[in-house]
């Protein structure tokens, strides 16, 4: 046993204990979604699915506080460093404390746009949401500094936390299911605190940056938002317009099926929350980049494959086992929708590599085909089979296109450098 112990401690790096916390915490959170699925039924799992959609909207918002802070935490030391958490952590107080605000007075509206059983599971959830945004930026200072072991464990509580409690909620208590998830929802943001960096946590200290580093972090910022904005509508808007578009029971069948679909997204998301801070390092010191993209590309080439093929040949069988037979009418387009995810994670892969880079237009073009595709749900979603075939041809033109810019910015590199050595 102690020479076991010894192994796991000197032969597995700290990026492959992450990996492995991580795949737990995705396992977590897919059990959370597939046990509601089944104990709620398709039409209460709808409701269920706006309040999770939302939960997924907030983390791609949030997200772009996190990967500021874990770049500028690579680049920044001392009492620079010191000085721009403190003021990062205030930026995002104040924006999750308006997006709470929002949400809980627009809370009557949401209900009925998206045609939900209570207004009080948004109310609930906008009381949240400052804690989410602390949350993520206390998440990139451990992701910046590479500390794996305490980011993997705000994960885990996180999920933990969410999936114990809403489960024992739902089993002692007996009211509005959407409630009790907005609930669980809510204290794992607080318990997803933990471990929490006090030491960089003022909101009053004074702090400002020179202008050529206040530039540099605001460009940053500028072009990281407006990609996690085309994050959200490329992995969300479908079900939010199908919620509003389709009857509870399809809208309930549709939530299943991007749950499924979407497994090679959250196992490429691993991928990402890596690559930023090692392109960033490695750039800083004048290495080359470029393998370690792909490296990446094939991991997740590879893996989409196998999730494609498995769902092409063994759809019932993978319904049948995550949700159950209620399910079924949903299966001859999961594979389908495994696809156009599967796409879409390798172009994200080739976005988050430039962004770390700071080459800005594989972002753009993530938004332009991110509003191609609510365009084209809102023009085409008489069926949920269209709704799929839509997306597709959105996620299949964004990879042509990234890979056009791949392509045409590693053969200019090549040639410059020849140039250089001759």
């Amino acid at each position: 046993m102690q020479s076991l112990l010894r192994f796991v401690k000197k032969g597995i790096k700290p990026e492959q204990l992450f990996m492995l916390s991580v795949l737990l915490v995705n396992g977590g959170n897919y059990l959370y979604n597939l046990v509601l699925g089944r104990v709620l039924g398709p039409e209460k799992f709808a409701d269920a699915a706006i309040l999770i959609t939302f939960l997924l909207v907030l983390s791609f918002v949030a997200m772009t506080f996190q990967l500021v802070t874990a770049k500028f935490s690579v680049l920044f030391e001392d009492s620079i460093f010191s000085g721009f958490i403190s003021k990062i952590y205030k930026n995002a107080l104040f924006t999750g404390v308006f997006l709470g605000v929002l949400i809980v007075i627009f809370s009557s509206q949401l209900q009925q746009f998206f045609k939900t059983t209570s207004s009080l599971m948004f109310v609930i959830f906008g009381i949240g949401v400052p804690f989410y945004f602390l949350m993520s930026v206390n998440r990139g200072v451990f992701q910046g500094k590479q500390e794996l072991k305490s980011l993997s464990v705000t994960y885990q509580s996180e999920m933990i936390s969410r999936l114990l409690l809403t489960f024992a909620l739902l089993y002692f208590l007996n009211i509005d299911s959407s409630l009790i998830i907005a609930i669980g929802i809510f204290f794992s943001f607080v318990f997803g605190l933990i471990p929490f960096r006090s030491s960089n946590f003022s909101l009053f200290k004074p702090f400002q940056l020179d202008d050529s580093s206040k530039k540099l972090v605001k460009n940053f910022f500028i072009i990281t938002a407006f990609y996690e904005l085309t994050q959200i509508i490329i992995n969300n808007s479908d079900i939010l317009l199908v919620k509003h578009y389709f009857e509870s029971y399809e809208a309930g069948l549709y939530a299943s099926l991007a749950l499924i679909g979407r497994v090679v997204y959250f196992i490429a998301w691993m991928f990402v929350m890596l690559l930023l801070p090692t392109v960033v390092q490695l750039k800083k010191d004048g290495k080359d980049t470029l393998p370690i993209l792909l490296k990446y590309v094939a991991y997740i080439g590879f893996i989409a494959g196998a999730i494609v093929v498995s769902c092409f040949f063994f759809p019932n069988e993978i319904i049948k086992i995550l949700f159950g037979s209620k399910y079924l009418p949903i299966s001859s387009l999961l594979w389908k929708y495994a696809s156009a995810t599967g796409i879409f994670a390798i172009s994200n892969i080739f976005a988050y590599y430039y962004l770390s880079l700071d080459k800005y237009i594989p972002v753009v073009l993530s938004g332009i085909f991110g509003m191609l595709q609510i365009v084209l749900v809102v023009l085409f979603h008489e069926s949920l089979e269209q709704v799929v075939h839509v997306q597709i041809i959105a996620m299949v033109l964004l990879l042509i296109v990234q890979l056009s810019f791949f392509f045409f910015k590693d053969s200019k590199t090549t040639s410059v450098t020849k140039e250089t050595n001759n």
